[in-house]
């Protein structure tokens, strides 16, 4: 099925809307219960110690978890108010419309231009010639990376530095016109500088896209997100299992300087976690 969305006006629009999101592997719970609207133009980070559930979660927003055999969601998870795990949506247009950039870049093992190229030539909406070379470069632009990389189109991506290919990795999800980009700590594995730069691309990115970014490093949500998702673990009385919650969701101005549970700020204040 085509996801007919209710509204593609991005003022004051909830991109998303949790209710009661569980995720499950086999009958694991990995996360539980978690409701949260995610506003469109917005970045929104998702904070937490290890094994709370941040990056199941942003997986569960383009269905990254369907690829797992054993993974399951319950509630209600909708995007402009589509149930994304209605039968009938097709998986790979919500994750056309739902990008993803990974912790680790990943460029194919093509050249720069084929990289960008890749995504609208399977989709099948550029054809060849001028429009895709006006895409490719725009899709460079937008990520920061044409002056760089415009001499060298034809050379392998696989010879970049690493912030360059993940800023690639940018211009290659944007590449599909997305309408949000899903970020799991996309500079985790960069230098400062380079990390510097990704945090520019995404506060000048969120003009145009609504972006998710799991990160661990609280002084980068504290400097990029507008909005902060704290996510913790409960331990089960009848196992060692540890199932993810969300504690708190706000303004990150609020979040850092008065959350309002406990939990959050010890956690911010390096107390916990």
């Amino acid at each position: 099925m085509t996801i007919e969305t209710e509204t593609e006006d991005t003022d004051n629009v909830n991109i998303f809307e949790v209710s009661d999101v569980n995720v499950y592997y086999g009958d694991f719970r990995a996360i539980r219960d978690v409701s949260i609207d995610i506003e469109a133009n917005e970045i929104t980070a998702f904070i937490g110690p290890s094994g709370c559930g941040k990056t199941t979660m942003l997986r569960s927003f383009n269905r990254m978890n369907d690829l797992i055999p054993t993974a399951r969601v319950t509630g209600e998870l909708k995007y402009r108010g589509v149930s994304l795990y209605d039968k009938r949506v097709d998986p790979v247009e919500v994750r056309r419309r739902i990008g993803m950039v990974f912790q680790k870049p990943n460029p194919f093992p093509k050249s720069v231009y084929d990289n960008v190229a890749y995504g609208p030539r399977i989709a099948g909406n550029v054809s060849k010639g001028a429009e895709m070379d006006d895409l490719v470069e725009s899709s460079l632009r937008k990520a920061a990376l044409w002056d760089e990389v415009k001499d060298r189109l034809k050379s392998s991506a696989l010879g970049m530095s690493g912030g360059q290919q993940q800023r690639l990795c940018i211009a290659r999800a944007i590449a599909t016109n997305p309408d949000v980009v899903l970020m799991d700590e996309p500079c985790s594995a960069l230098d400062p500088i380079a990390t510097g730069r990704i945090e520019e691309l995404m506060a000048q990115l969120k003009d145009e896209y609504s972006i998710v970014i799991v990160t661990h490093n609280m002084q980068q949500a504290a400097r990029v997100s507008d909005k902060t998702a704290f996510f913790s673990v409960e331990v089960s009385e009848e196992s060692d299992l540890r199932t993810g919650i969300l504690v708190e969701f706000g303004s990150t101005d609020l979040m850092f300087s008065n959350p309002t549970d406990e939990r959050t700020e010890n956690y911010v204040t390096g107390r916990f976690g």
